[in-house]
């Protein structure tokens, strides 16, 4: 059964100081190519489809009938198949905003994995529960979506590429990827928001009372709202690896996700994880989350989330007012006087 529920492309990945269990379709040989062959990236995005939302309809995007889709594939030379899925949508001449990810190598890359459907329900819960002038606070990449689909303000709106995830073999070729990175998408230098990005790293990986003040500090006077997904976990956890420890392993589902829970537990025990918690990559597959440590469930972003050692809903510095998915939204409180 445990057999079953492994991959068996799973292994244990040190990066940056994070320990990582990444499951995937492993395909031979593309990562050594790309360590040593010469190049300004070991990569490049090839447009495969392209059209309008109701082309793409497994997506849920029915409700911008304004966007311009396009399906790319991560492609490296050398390699038959690709070794990730991107779904990036425009409007105009806007510069591209990467909605949906499919990593299908063996080692993170780029990108988390990400569900476009439920990207679509936060937009529009987004959009129509909250003030036109209301600002969201969120990682600058579901920021870019939130602004794109939800029109509401975000702090942050330019591709900033951190933190750089990569395959083992590509940690060296970070110039060369960001260089490529920051042209395709249309990035410009900006330093502000660098700026606030570490800042907000800070906050989510500080304590709740001083997380939510510097909160607050980012996003100004009026009525805010901070996103966060479980995959920030992940995220974060590559930037402040010194306050938050977090690994994270895929499962197959068959039926409900009661038979995974047992091989869960098992697999946390067994490596003496603190805490976990699920996402739902697709019907078939679970994503989940650990941390490390128990030190890393005091971070305010541990709070916000539905990790074994959290309750979110009772989270008194925050107020919970929106969940789908491996989304949760939260009202941050009016600056005191």
């Amino acid at each position: 059964m445990e057999a079953v529920l492994e991959r068996p492309g799973n292994r244990l990945l040190p990066s940056l100081g994070l320990l990582l269990v990444a499951g995937g379709l492993l395909l031979l040989g593309w990562i050594a190519y790309a360590a040593w062959k010469p190049g300004p990236a070991p990569y490049r995005y090839q447009l495969v489809e392209e059209g309008g939302s109701d082309k793409f309809a497994k997506l849920r995007l029915e409700s911008w009938t304004d966007l311009k889709i396009g399906k790319y594939e991560l492609r490296v030379e050398g390699v038959d198949q690709p070794v990730a899925v991107a779904h990036v949508a425009r409007r105009g001449d806007a510069a591209p905003v990467m909605l949906g990810w499919e990593n299908r190598s063996d080692e993170p890359a780029l990108f988390v994995d990400t569900r476009t459907s439920e990207l679509a329900a936060l937009a529009k819960a987004i959009g129509k529960h909250t003030p036109k002038e209301a600002v969201v606070l969120a990682w600058w990449d579901t920021s870019r979506q939130m602004r794109l689909l939800s029109g509401r303000e975000t702090v942050f709106d330019t591709h900033l590429g951190e933190p750089f995830i990569a395959p083992a073999a590509w940690q060296t070729r970070s110039g060369p990827i960001g260089n490529y990175e920051r042209e395709f998408w249309g990035a410009a230098a900006n330093a502000e928001e660098q700026r606030k990005l570490q800042r907000f790293a800070d906050a989510l990986s500080g304590g709740v009372e001083t997380g939510v003040a510097a909160l607050r500090e980012l996003v100004g006077g009026g009525e805010a709202y901070v996103a966060v997904h479980v995959s920030d976990l992940f995220k974060l956890g590559l930037m402040r690896p010194d306050r938050l420890g977090v690994a994270y392993k895929d499962f197959p589902v068959k039926g409900d996700l009661h038979g995974p829970i047992g091989f869960v537990k098992q697999w946390m025990h067994g490596n003496k994880y603190a805490a976990y918690a699920l996402h739902e990559l697709a019907d078939d597959q679970v994503r989940v989350f650990f941390l490390t440590d128990a030190k890393s469930s005091d971070t305010l972003l541990a709070k916000m989330l539905p990790l074994t050692t959290s309750r979110p809903a009772e989270l008194q510095a925050l107020q919970l007012v929106y969940q789908h998915g491996g989304y949760w939204v939260y009202k941050i409180p009016p600056r005191q006087s």
